[in-house]
């Protein structure tokens, strides 16, 4: 059969095209994938005058001033409304959270140590203290920590006698918490003042009085004792012990030592420290 021309040369042309196409080497061009990596974001920065700023406020070396940064106005607004030094109040949150470090502090906002006692009904986490696996408070906020430690003194008859000191009395008051049984710690009322002196925490006492900033605290060699009520008693509860023994044992009643002490109920905790007259 006769081919057409047409076809031929079709099938010529074709014939070329495919030999051409064989003499070069196949091609593959392949897109490398970029790792993905978190990078850290800077600080926003701020050009003026052709000078380059950061708006980021730099964080001292030293744990204990950045805590005072963090919670001096918390401290300054809770004097305000309570008459607590602010003072007293930031060495002790200093004192008993590690600055801010400590497990209680970081897991529970719980920067005073204050453990549940009996009534309390908010969150709750146990640590080793005193005693094994203890009940302390937990927190939304470290704000709402600084709240009920205010609260904490000032409802509980035992530390009447200290809002009789004067508010920028710090010594009075970190003398005045130890001998009505804050802390067990011999030595507490040194390392509250050692505190305030080393950071000059009682600047925030004269911005909270309206003082000049820098005045110098007034130096008081001795706590009066007549600050501190004459009816604190306390009394250390040990194992086996109730309400109703240590009532026999001071010739009061039970109910006047829930009255003192803010009780809720007759439980007690071995190790509890409760006012008896």
């Amino acid at each position: 059969m006769r081919m057409n021309y047409r076809h031929f040369f079709t099938l010529f042309l074709l014939g070329v095209f495919l030999v051409s196409c064989g003499s070069k080497s196949n091609v593959v061009t392949t897109k490398r994938k970029s790792k993905s990596r978190t990078t850290k974001q800077s600080p926003m920065v701020v050009k003026e005058n052709d000078k380059v700023t950061t708006t980021s406020t730099p964080r001292s070396a030293d744990n204990v001033a950045n805590y005072v940064e963090d919670f001096k106005d918390v401290a300054m607004q809770e004097m305000k409304l309570y008459k607590i030094p602010a003072s007293i109040t930031l060495a002790q949150g200093i004192l008993e959270s590690g600055s801010g470090s400590g497990r209680l502090a970081v897991e529970a906002n719980n920067h005073f140590g204050i453990k549940c006692h009996t009534g309390w009904t908010g969150g709750r986490i146990y640590h080793d203290d005193d005693e094994d696996q203890e009940c302390f408070r937990t927190y939304n906020n470290a704000n709402y920590s600084y709240r009920d430690h205010s609260l904490f003194l000032k409802d509980r008859p035992r530390y009447a006698g200290l809002f009789k000191l004067d508010e920028d009395d710090y010594k009075g008051w970190a003398k005045g918490l130890k001998t009505a049984g804050y802390a067990t710690d011999k030595r507490y009322p040194q390392k509250l003042i050692s505190l305030i002196e080393r950071y000059e925490l009682y600047k925030y006492d004269n911005i909270t009085l309206g003082k000049t900033v820098d005045q110098k605290p007034r130096i008081i060699e001795k706590v009066q004792e007549s600050t501190m009520p004459e009816l604190v008693k306390q009394h250390t509860v040990v194992k086996g012990e109730s309400l109703y023994s240590i009532s026999k044992k001071y010739s009061t009643t039970v109910e006047h030592i829930k009255k003192l002490n803010n009780l809720k109920s007759n439980d007690l905790s071995i190790g509890q420290v409760l006012i008896v007259k």
